[in-house]
């Protein structure tokens, strides 16, 4: 299987990784997706859950940033309300608009974990930065049509690297299983 379709971790969603996940990884910043992997893509301001796992992360030192595909318009508005910083229209699954984003934001790649719910677009991107990545399931049914036509490419993956058991729970790597 290519490596770069490999994630670091996997995870039901962000919402159940324990911040000391993040903590013994040397993690100071988490680059995460937006549309179904924080909220529904429908969703225009951040639920609840989203704002407590931010200032959660917050107050342990470790800054929440929005990485998304999708427009500046969607992006800039919910990421406004959650009060993080964002990166919009990345192109992922490459990764050079990511790296040149970092490098200037003076980020460097070992402080760095990527999260999405998509193989094909989050972890390859990830991967080819060579950033650390934890996969998600998708947290609700519906899906924008690109990332529909995406998930004809993603299913089959998933059920590939699990069944070659290369989806390693976020517990194990963390030691906390």
């Amino acid at each position: 299987m290519w490596k770069r379709l490999i994630p670091f971790a996997h995870a039901q969603s962000i919402f159940e990784i324990d911040v000391s996940f993040y903590k013994e990884l040397g993690v100071k910043f988490i680059l995460v997706d937006l549309d179904n992997t924080l909220d529904s893509y429908k969703t225009a301001t951040p639920s609840k859950r989203v704002i407590d796992l931010k200032e959660d992360l917050l107050t342990e030192g470790i800054e929440l940033i929005i990485t998304s595909n999708n427009t500046g318009k969607r992006v800039t508005k919910y990421a406004r309300a959650l009060g993080v910083r964002f990166m919009s229209k990345l192109a992922k699954p490459f990764s050079k608009k990511l790296l040149r984003k970092l490098k200037g934001l003076k980020i460097y790649r070992h402080e760095v974990i990527l999260i999405g719910d998509q193989i094909v677009t989050d972890i390859s991107c990830a991967n080819g930065a060579g950033i650390r990545s934890v996969l998600t399931e998708k947290l609700v049914e519906e899906d924008q049509p690109t990332t529909r036509f995406n998930r004809l490419f993603d299913n089959p993956l998933r059920r590939k690297l699990n069944k070659k058991h290369l989806l390693k729970d976020w517990r194990e790597i963390n030691g906390t299983n």
